[in-house]
């Protein structure tokens, strides 16, 4: 059987965590949405995007040594740890984001990843994902025996209390689930909702400052439903490297342009280069106040997004 890559249910987000005896939540990671299709012969796996990630995490393809079916496709998050031992975005992406396959061993030493499986849309030949979650979660927990590198995500009936084990720790959130859903295929419904802990959204750059002959800042926009690219802020801070700051001064030199992309005008404008709206990055912010720009916004990492899709809502 040869499976075809599905576009993953998705939760909507809310700024309230849902009660009642229906609902469980989970840790929401930071990570990589990663789906892994096993026909019982051949493992792939694929983003949330339909891009292929196989050969990124080698170290996961050994589907028998954490699932025991004969056919199976998981739904879960790859996630990298910071020195701190946290969920880090901005590591998970130095494996998503490897290009050259011939460096995949070397990057796999620097930067482990875990998958934390979280659903079950297909077992040992049949689709599940019209069976209510709460069946769902306990195939999910008979079939999967964690190891090293793979394990399940544990599932809170206390909502409340697992949204403050996040603020309290600075994870990214929570996903509240309700036990009757069904796992829409390139769905979106309230069934799941997302509760964050901290704001982000994926810009596109428009321009960049130097310090000296590295750039320091970047400015950020989004498209409207016209097409139109609005200025939505300017960011130098996160968790950039000095090596990241110099790849990116070399990456933008073919993308340098005159006049200013965006329709509206940036403030602190003094030394501003101008760019093709190409690059892609996703920035962490605190407050966006109506008519104004992000409040101390903060990039977690570059990320390999069409442009176009990176929109004011």
């Amino acid at each position: 059987m040869k499976f075809k890559p599905i576009i993953p249910f998705e939760p909507m987000s809310s700024d309230d965590v849902p009660q009642g005896k229906e609902w469980v939540s989970q840790i929401k990671w930071d990570g990589v949405r990663i789906l892994t299709y096993f026909d019982g012969i051949e493992v792939r796996q694929f983003n949330r995007k339909l891009n292929e990630r196989t050969k990124h995490f080698p170290e996961l393809i050994d589907v028998n040594s954490y699932c025991k079916a004969k056919s199976v496709i998981l739904d879960g998050e790859v996630i990298a740890l910071d020195q701190k031992g946290n969920p880090s975005f901005h590591e998970v992406m130095r494996r998503d984001g490897i290009r050259r396959m011939d460096r995949v061993s070397h990057v796999m030493q620097a930067v482990p990843v875990y998958y934390m499986i979280f659903d079950v849309i297909f077992y040992n030949g049949e689709w599940i994902n019209n069976y209510p979650l709460d069946k769902r979660l306990d195939i999910l927990s008979d079939i999967i025996t964690p190891n090293k590198y793979a394990q399940t995500v544990p599932v809170q009936q206390d909502s409340r209390s697992l949204f403050e084990v996040t603020k309290q720790h600075n994870l990214e959130g929570i996903v509240c689930k309700n036990l009757n859903s069904r796992y829409i295929i390139d769905g979106k419904t309230s069934d799941w909702q997302k509760v964050k802990n901290y704001k982000d959204l994926i810009g596109v750059v428009g321009g960049v400052t130097y310090r000296g002959d590295v750039v320091n800042s970047i400015y950020i926009g989004l498209y409207d439903d016209k097409g139109k690219f609005w200025y939505v802020g300017h960011v130098g801070t996160g968790k950039l490297s000095k090596a990241d700051w110099k790849g990116l001064t070399k990456i933008i030199e073919s993308l340098k342009v005159d006049s200013n992309p965006f329709i509206n005008e940036p403030d602190k404008q003094k030394n501003i280069q101008w760019l093709k709206p190409l690059i892609t990055v996703k920035v962490q912010y605190i407050e966006w106040p109506e008519g104004h720009t992000l409040r101390q916004p903060s990039i977690q990492a570059f990320v390999n997004q069409d442009p176009k899709e990176c929109k004011l809502t």
